[in-house]
């Protein structure tokens, strides 16, 4: 038996090494949300947002093309990270039917033709590895725009929210806690295991938003970006944005945290905004 109404789902999928990795914690918490998804709400179609693609600030995009080639986009990794293929084929129709939401409510967007990032292939080969739990349904990724403006995103995920009654599958991606800074900073000095203190409390504070009720979470989670270990968290807000969009995708939803971990100035906070169908 299927849900009617998909949940919503926030991947911390970390850099394209996640896929390689298999002893890191992470890897078996996505494994495990993949086959939620493929088995238990089997949905007809995915859209995904990923931290990686900003358009501009007030225009969205929407890849309309079926077939794409892969994006790697970092670099200083050994040649086998760009060579890694993902399966995928888009849907021309349902990209043209989100097109057509964001002009319902006013949001400027675009149809361009754009492969996927490491934000969206990185986790997905994990949870739905090509040869374990395929995903077989068409993936649609929708950018963010190029801004900092939390209720700009919670308005995206809004428009988006309709297509959950049609069996869509929403997946947003990017990370709890993502401070590159600190990241290189902390691997020059051999220090691996200290958590910073923002880690933690930043991690902390976004669940609170997100388990806030959902008549109140817009609030709470524009509330979050002000606070004083939000800029500690995220430098840059490309990674913490999505979860603004799933929480406006998940409407009357509630939201919860389904597993974190804090590793130095990364956190892996795995969050859903509904229930999964029996």
């Amino acid at each position: 038996m299927v849900s009617k109404r998909t949940p919503v789902y926030f991947f911390s999928h970390g850099g394209p090494n996640v896929l390689f990795e298999t002893q890191h914690p992470v890897y078996p918490v996505l494994e495990s949300i993949g086959r939620d998804i493929t088995q238990k709400v089997k949905p007809k179609a995915v859209i995904v947002i990923s931290a990686h693609w900003q358009s501009s600030p007030s225009v969205v995009e929407v890849n309309t093309a079926e077939h794409t080639d892969m994006i790697y986009d970092f670099y200083g990794f050994p040649s086998h990270y760009y060579e890694v293929q993902w399966p995928h084929v888009g849907s021309p129709t349902l990209a043209k039917q989100i097109l057509g939401l964001f002009s319902e409510v006013g949001i400027k967007a675009k149809g361009v033709t754009r492969g996927p990032d490491h934000g969206v292939w990185a986790g997905f080969m994990v949870a739905f590895n090509p040869k374990k739990n395929p995903l077989t349904v068409p993936v649609v990724q929708v950018s963010l725009f190029d801004s900092e403006d939390a209720d700009q995103h919670y308005r995206l995920g809004q428009a988006l929210s309709v297509l959950r009654n049609e069996g869509v599958q929403i997946i947003c991606t990017g990370m709890s806690v993502h401070n590159l800074r600190d990241y290189r900073r902390l691997h020059m000095m051999g220090d691996k295991s200290y958590n910073m203190p923002y880690t933690v409390a930043f991690d902390d504070a976004l669940k609170t938003a997100v388990e806030t009720p959902p008549e109140e979470r817009q609030k709470a989670m524009k509330a979050l970006l002000q606070t004083s270990d939000a800029r500690k968290a995220h430098p840059t807000f490309d990674h913490i944005l999505p979860i603004h969009v799933a929480a406006g995708a998940a409407g009357i939803d509630a939201g919860k945290q389904t597993w974190t971990m804090p590793e130095g100035c990364m956190a892996w906070g795995q969050f859903r905004f509904g229930e999964v169908g029996a």
